[in-house]
């Protein structure tokens, strides 16, 4: 039986392609650019950043190696499956440990899409649905400094280092969906020494999610700043579930959600009693408000007899997240006339 080689690696294009698409990702409707970004829900839908560095040594074995961990995950009644491979890094003894993507990774990732919507570092295909990103470890550190998210280079490599070597397969049932890595075909632009010089320009391919969501614009305009200034991965998760889903937001139109599924949607409420996950639960919505994301909230415990088996809980858009809301909105619908216009 003949083993099968590896699909090529690929490699960036040499020349910028001019695309609408990659034009209308990198327009804001704000007064402050550097302030948003963009955020696609199915993407970020996959549970990929919960490790803890505690759950992580237990995984791995004696030699620091580690099984794949399969997650079941809901997305909009869909029930899912992420299988994670586990990234080999080697250490200053020359053994392998095993890695699994974590809050580190889930802030690199942010700050990358960041550096996306600069068209001076980003490179999209619409005919291959290829999206590439150029970065130094310097750019990413900048960026995540400047929004209070401090890692130092070394971090920050190991973390690019778990991003394009752990993999992830989504299935739904038996049926494989996908898979790859987070950041996929990383290569040097201008230098041989690879992602050991932290000013050497690297490029990286995005996953497929994230190239279908520039070509379709289903994608949604945030603010950056205030997502990475809450200190918790639920409050974070939160705000994005709220960008997504809370189009609407205003005084008078409130949104709803049940603390099963953000449990069946996410990883961060694991804990073994559910007092100390519903008490995690109203801490990040009490953040929430103090970032000015909510202005109240309420929470409706659903009983059998004397036993909570969930809660209802009631959130009212604070005047902040309201103005980012309707400016997202006003920008969604941008993108939308400028596609149309180019097509007649």
């Amino acid at each position: 039986m003949t083993k099968k080689k590896p699909p090529p690696k690929k490699i960036p294009p040499s020349k910028a392609i001019k695309s609408l698409q990659m034009d209308l990702f990198s327009h804001f409707v704000t007064n402050d650019k550097d302030s948003v970004s963009n955020t696609v829900e199915l993407w970020e839908s996959i549970p990929k950043y919960f490790f803890t560095p505690q759950q992580v040594e237990k995984l791995r074995t004696p030699t620091g190696h580690a099984d794949p961990y399969e997650q079941p995950y809901n997305y909009q009644g869909l029930d899912c499956t992420v299988t994670i491979q586990p990234a080999l890094i080697k250490q200053e003894d020359g053994g392998y440990k095993a890695f699994f993507p974590s809050v580190t990774e889930e802030l690199i990732e942010e700050a990358l899409k960041k550096i996306l919507t600069d068209q001076n570092y980003s490179i999209h295909d619409p005919a291959k649905s290829e999206t590439w990103v150029k970065f130094t470890l310097y750019m990413v550190q900048n960026e995540l400094a400047k929004r209070g998210k401090s890692r130092n280079v070394s971090e920050i490599k190991q973390g690019i280092q778990i991003m394009n070597r752990c993999v992830l397969t989504l299935s739904k049932g038996k049926k494989e969906l996908w898979g790859g890595a987070i950041l996929q075909d990383l290569v040097t632009v201008d230098r041989e020494e690879y992602i050991e010089d932290s000013s050497a320009l690297h490029a990286a391919r995005l996953p497929l999610f994230i190239s279908h969501a520039i070509n379709k614009l289903e994608y949604r305009q945030y603010n950056i700043d205030r997502h990475m200034s809450l200190k918790t991965q639920l409050s974070r998760w939160l705000y994005k579930r709220f960008v997504h889903r809370y189009k609407q937001a205003s005084m008078i139109d409130t949104y709803h959600f049940m603390y099963s599924a953000v449990k069946k949607e996410s990883r961060y409420l694991e804990g073994k009693a559910e007092r100390n996950n519903r008490l995690k639960m109203i801490k990040a919505l009490e953040e929430l408000k103090g970032q000015g994301v909510l202005m109240s909230y309420e929470a409706e415990e659903v009983r059998e007899g004397r036993k909570v088996i969930d809660v209802k809980y009631t959130v009212t858009a604070a005047l902040d997240f309201r103005t980012e809301q309707k400016a997202a909105n006003a920008a969604q619908k941008k993108r939308g006339v400028a596609l149309v216009d180019k097509s007649k």
